[in-house]
C-alpha cells in the first residue's frame, strides 16, 4: 500500500513517500500506549512497531519510559495498572488489565519480581512471565526439585542477563533438614538448571518466602533476608552475569538498631533502598547512592513516631517529584512527601495476605523465542 507512508505537500500537489527511517525515528519518541494504538494505522507501521530491533531501541530510550504499578485486588478479582505519578483518585490513573490467560481458579496471585517490563507471577503454584503492556505471557515448566514435593521455595527472583540477552528466574528451596538448592530457569533455553557448589546458610524459615528486587545497573537480583544464627538482616545479591552470590553491606550502625519492628527493601529511582521502623522509634528510609559501597548509604527520610499512622509500612517506589509510594498494612495504598507526611491514600481490601503490587516499566519487548 503506497498510501501508507505518503505525506501531502499541499492542495493539488502530488504526494511523496516518507522514508521508513524517518517514520521509525518519529515512532521511537512515542510512549508505549500510543504505539500500541498506532499498530492499527497501517501494515507498515505494524511491521515497524513489532520489529524486535525497534522494541529494543525504544526500551533503551529513557525519555519514553513510563513506570506504573501493577496491583491485584482479591475482592474484585481484578488486575489494575496505576500511574502512580498521578493522584490516586484521577480516573485516568488506573486501567484494568487482561488476565484471561490464567486458569479460572481461586484468585491466588503472588508477584515474584519484575524486570524490563515483564512481571513474574505465581498463580496456583505455576509461574508465569507476563508483559502487562502487551498482554504477552509465557507459562514456565515446573522445576524438577519442585515436582518432588520435598522442598519449600523460600526465595524467588527475576532478572535480565545482558551478556546472553536472556531472562532468568532464580529460586532457592530447602528441605526439612536444611538442605538448600538453587535453580535457574533460562527463558531462552526454556529449561531449569540446578546450580552446583552453592553454600548458603539457612536464611529463612519455612513460613518466610521472599521475592527479589532486580537492579538494572548491577545486573543482579537482591533479597533482604534474615540470618537466624545471629538474628540480623542482610542483603543477598545474585549476579546474573557471573552467576555468583554475594552480600551487600547494610548502613553503618543499622544492624545494631534493635528497635526496628519492620524492615522493608526495594528500589527508589535507580538506588537500592531500605525502610525500617518500630513501635518505639522513628521510621527511616535509606538509599545506597553507590552500589555495594557501605559509606554511600544515605538517610533521606525520618518520620517521627507520633506521625506514623501504622507500624506496618511497605515501601514500593518514588514518583518523579520525589514523593514516596507504599502500602499501609494489608489494605491501603499511600503517597507521602519527602518529609514523610501523608498526601493521599486509596483503600482496597483487608485480606490476610494483602494485595500484591509491584512496579513495572511499560515496554513492547518480547520474550526470547516467544511465539505465544
Amino acid at each position: 500500500m503506497e498510501r501508507e507512508n505518503r505525506v501531502t505537500k499541499g492542495k493539488g500537489q502530488n504526494t511523496e513517500l516518507m522514508p521508513r527511517e524517518l517514520i521509525t525515528e518519529i515512532l521511537l519518541k512515542l510512549p508505549v500506549k500510543s504505539l500500541s494504538r498506532f499498530k492499527c494505522v497501517c501494515k507498515s507501521w505494524l511491521s515497524i512497531i513489532s520489529d524486535p530491533e525497534f522494541t529494543t531501541l525504544h526500551f533503551g530510550l529513557a525519555a519514553t519510559h513510563t513506570e506504573r504499578l501493577v496491583l491485584f485486588v482479591p475482592r474484585t478479582r481484578e488486575a489494575r495498572s496505576i500511574d502512580f505519578n498521578l493522584p490516586f483518585h484521577d480516573d485516568s490513573a488506573c486501567i484494568t488489565l487482561n488476565l484471561e490467560f490464567l486458569p479460572p481458579k481461586p484468585f491466588e496471585i503472588q508477584i515474584c519480581g519484575s524486570c524490563r517490563g515483564f512481571v513474574l507471577l505465581n498463580s496456583c503454584q505455576s509461574l508465569w512471565v507476563w508483559n502487562p503492556s502487551t498482554s504477552a505471557h509465557k507459562k514456565l515448566s515446573s522445576s524438577p526439585i519442585v515436582l518432588t514435593g520435598m522442598f519449600f521455595i523460600f526465595l524467588y527472583g527475576f532478572g535480565y542477563d545482558p551478556s546472553t540477552d536472556d531472562y532468568i528466574v532464580a529460586q532457592a528451596s530447602c528441605d526439612l533438614y536444611g538442605l538448600i538448592r538453587v535453580e535457574l530457569f533460562s527463558l531462552r533455553d526454556n529449561a531449569w538448571k540446578e546450580m552446583e557448589g552453592v553454600h548458603l546458610s539457612k536464611i529463612n524459615n519455612g513460613n518466610d518466602r521472599r521475592n527479589g528486587t532486580f537492579l538494572n545497573d548491577s545486573n543482579a537480583i537482591h533479597w533482604l533476608t534474615f540470618r537466624y544464627d545471629v538474628l540480623e538482616h542482610f542483603i543477598l545479591a545474585f549476579d546474573l552475569i557471573k552467576r555468583k552470590f554475594s552480600e551487600v553491606p547494610l548502613p553503618v550502625g543499622f544492624k545494631e538498631n534493635c528497635d526496628f519492628n519492620f524492615c522493608d527493601f526495594g528500589v527508589l529511582g535507580e538506588f537500592l533502598s531500605l525502610c525500617a521502623g518500630g513501635y518505639n522509634c522513628a521510621a527511616e528510609i535509606w538509599v545506597m547512592k553507590e552500589y555495594k559501597v557501605q559509606a554511600s548509604w544515605t538517610k533521606i527520610i525520618v518520620v517521627p513516631i507520633d506521625q506514623i499512622p501504622t507500624r506496618y509500612f511497605t515501601l514500593i517506589c518514588s514518583t518523579k517529584g520525589g514523593d514516596i509510594v507504599g502500602k499501609l498494612g494489608n489494605t491501603t495504598l499511600v503517597k507521602c512527601n519527602d518529609q514523610g507526611q501523608l498526601l493521599e491514600h486509596q483503600y482496597y481490601y483487608d485480606c490476610p495476605n494483602g494485595f500484591p503490587v509491584a512496579v513495572y516499566t511499560e515496554s513492547l519487548l518480547s520474550l526470547p523465542f516467544d511465539n505465544d
